[in-house]
């Protein structure tokens, strides 16, 4: 089986060799292709890139933001099964070996999500409340619970390149919840198989687009969900009390941490 990933960045010197090293170390039967798609970094991130020029494939040059990198490595993509890994998280040993053995062994299967731990700039576990929260609603996936909230962690999340192709590009327009659109464009398609194991970690630290702009990456998936719902009044409203719950529970987080 053929697995493309799409590393979308810009000026990410400081994490991007983890996050490359957690790609091209994947052991197991498949074979990868990885492009990386870079906005033209300025702060050494070209000079890693050089590095590594005979495990990847890379694209830099400016574009219109994430959403737009996105579509440019989907563009370039040519196997079966694409995964989406920003610069600053890592995928764990052996998750493309079973993101191979689960589309294998799924072959209806149009996309799969994974377990996905949050980890610190130093790579240690936190907030394993969060995480045990989020899998607590994957567990009991629905496309319902999904229009309220985005559970999904979005580096654990794996696609068929056809299905994506069906689906629609991002939405260039969005900043913040362009994973969250096109998970509700999928799952509007077809169920998600669930991989109950850890395959990624999200990194969380001071420059992440989550951490640092939390309260607009609320409000844009809250826009993004009232595109899809049909019960607005109803989809608005938990809506708001999942944004009002999450800023809740993140400066309670905090506060726990000083």
């Amino acid at each position: 089986m053929h697995i493309t990933i799409v590393t979308p960045i810009l000026n990410r010197s400081a994490f991007i060799e983890q996050s490359f090293r957690s790609i091209i170390e994947q052991r197991g039967d498949f074979s990868l292709e990885y492009w990386v798609i870079d906005g033209g970094s300025d702060d050494g991130t070209l000079g890693i890139l050089g590095q590594y020029h005979n495990k990847l494939h890379y694209i830099s040059e400016s574009d219109r933001g994430q959403a737009h990198a996105l579509n440019k490595g989907m563009a370039v993509a040519s196997s079966d099964i694409i995964g989406w890994l920003n610069s600053d998280d890592i995928y764990l040993p052996g998750t493309l070996d079973k993101v191979a053995r689960c589309f294998r062994q799924n072959p209806g299967c149009q996309w799969l999500i994974g377990k996905c731990r949050i980890i610190d700039h130093e790579g240690r576990e936190i907030r394993r409340l969060v995480s045990w929260y989020k899998n607590s609603r994957l567990t009991r996936y629905s496309y319902k619970n999904l229009l309220h909230e985005n559970f999904i962690s979005q580096p654990a999340v794996f696609f068929r390149r056809s299905f994506f192709r069906d689906v629609g590009h991002f939405d260039e327009s969005l900043h913040y919840a362009m994973d969250y659109d096109l998970w509700l464009r999928m799952g509007a398609i077809s169920n998600p198989v669930i991989l109950h194991e850890y395959i990624a970690a999200f990194r969380w630290h001071p420059l992440s687009k989550t951490s640092a702009q939390l309260r607009n990456s609320l409000q844009e998936a809250a826009v993004v969900a009232h595109r899809y719902a049909s019960d607005r009044p109803a989809t608005l409203a938990r809506a708001w009390l999942y944004r009002l719950g999450v800023r809740l529970a993140y400066a309670l987080l905090d506060t726990v941490r000083r």
